[in-house]
């Protein structure tokens, strides 16, 4: 069977940095951090009091009124995404055969904010008056359901769920469902909405969260000596992913072409990556693999780089025996140092940073780097793409996300040519 070839054609976003794609990656591009205090509830008595927030996003926007108490947050941050990435595709959904047309849509978390509400009501009301839609609002894979049920797609319809890789592995599910003739087009991506009570508090008990207070906006530093945990944050992208005949016969715009993927597990440990990046390796070689191109061919990777102190470097040891030589010559950047992680949601959004910057060569960069803050065990002779987005041609990106549980996934994109 001759797999066919893939290629996006349609983008949107909601991130710390803007609503839309256009907002966000302007913000890209100049090094704006979207952080600061955290505004979605009282953080006063935990140990970080600040996230990478959206702000100014109106659910009526995108949700019918009447609708919208059905939604948690991470529902509507979805939808929005979607509505962006239909809309920017240009298809004619008058005439499109709904029929193949499927959504792999996903979160890593789910409606958390909706558990702990009911639960908090629960614990003062002292009984088991539950809100109707409690069990369908939470849900990781309602936001798939939803934009089908809104679009009418009913192509294949489901969520993936690999807590930081789950929108990585939707992707990758999306690419393959189009590369074997299973759907014309698949909307992908992921959604996060984990600022609550629960989301904060858990991840601060782990101490995973920096509780740079007193300079939230500076607090996301990967790479840095100086980090001391990731910065939360909320967030959705979606991509368009198409059959690339069926795009061309309807005159679609053509952003680039996704062309490989991999995934690995590092079998290790719950939370932490492998010290020595063995899963990372693995999910990069798989990619290359798969997309039948050399490390040398690679021009930008986009790393999960969540300024954790083990994660950060391990990673960089993969990148190192993974490209060789090469490492030196390729730009590297973690845009979470802008938009915070968004968990469930941060794969999907960086393989949209990547598909940007093959669009416009332009890598974004890694800010909240200063001289004298190096880690000993870091090589800053790889380009971090510091401080300040770099113009280069980008032919082909690589993007990497790794999740608690050891899961790894890795997205390549490329120029588009006939």
């Amino acid at each position: 069977m001759e797999l066919k070839r893939v290629v996006v054609t349609g983008l949107g976003t909601v991130t710390p940095l803007g609503i839309g794609v256009e907002e966000t990656w302007n913000s890209l591009i100049n090094g704006v951090s979207g952080a600061g205090p955290i505004t979605l509830f009282d953080a006063s008595l935990f140990k970080t009091h600040f996230a990478c927030e959206v702000k100014g996003f109106d659910p009526l926007n995108y949700i019918e009124k009447k609708e919208v108490r059905k939604f948690d947050r991470y529902s509507q941050l979805a939808v929005a995404s979607a509505k962006e990435a239909i809309e920017d595709s240009g298809i004619d959904l008058e005439k499109a055969d709904k029929n193949n047309i499927g959504v792999i849509y996903t979160s890593g978390i789910g409606g958390i904010r909706t558990f702990e509400e009911e639960m908090c009501a629960y614990e003062v009301e002292k009984g088991p008056r539950f809100n109707p839609f409690f069990i369908p609002k939470m849900i990781a894979d309602i936001a798939a359901g939803h934009i089908s049920m809104i679009y009418g797609f009913h192509g294949p319809n489901y969520a993936t769920v690999s807590a930081c890789a789950s929108s990585t592995h939707a992707l990758i599910d999306a690419f393959n469902c189009v590369r074997l003739g299973m759907a014309d087009i698949i909307l992908s991506g992921g959604a996060e909405a984990p600022v609550s009570i629960a989301g904060v508090g858990g991840f601060n008990a782990m101490h995973a969260l920096s509780t740079r207070n007193d300079d939230p906006v500076h607090a996301s530093r990967p790479f840095s000596a100086s980090r001391d945990g990731f910065v939360m944050g909320e967030g959705a992208s979606c991509l368009v992913l198409e059959e690339l005949e069926h795009a061309l016969s309807r005159g679609a715009k053509i952003y680039a072409e996704v062309i490989g993927c991999g995934m690995s597990a590092d079998a290790y440990h719950l939370t932490a990556t492998h010290p020595e990046g063995l899963g990372a390796m693995l999910v990069m070689r798989n990619a290359l693999r798969s997309a039948g191109i050399k490390p040398e061919d690679i021009d930008y990777i986009n790393v999960h780089g969540t300024s954790t102190s083990v994660g950060d470097i391990s990673e960089v040891k993969a990148i190192k025996e993974v490209f060789g030589d090469h490492a030196y010559r390729l730009n590297i950047s973690s845009t979470k140092s802008m938009t915070g992680h968004l968990l469930g949601a941060a794969g999907a959004t960086e393989a949209l940073i990547c598909v940007k910057s093959i669009m416009d060569d332009i890598v974004p960069p890694t800010i909240n780097f200063t001289e004298g803050d190096e880690d000993p065990e870091i090589d800053y002779k790889l380009n971090f793409t510091f401080n300040k987005a770099q113009k280069r041609t980008v032919n082909i990106a690589l993007s990497n996300t790794f999740g608690f549980g050891g899961h790894n996934a890795s997205l390549i994109v490329k120029k588009f040519q006939k």
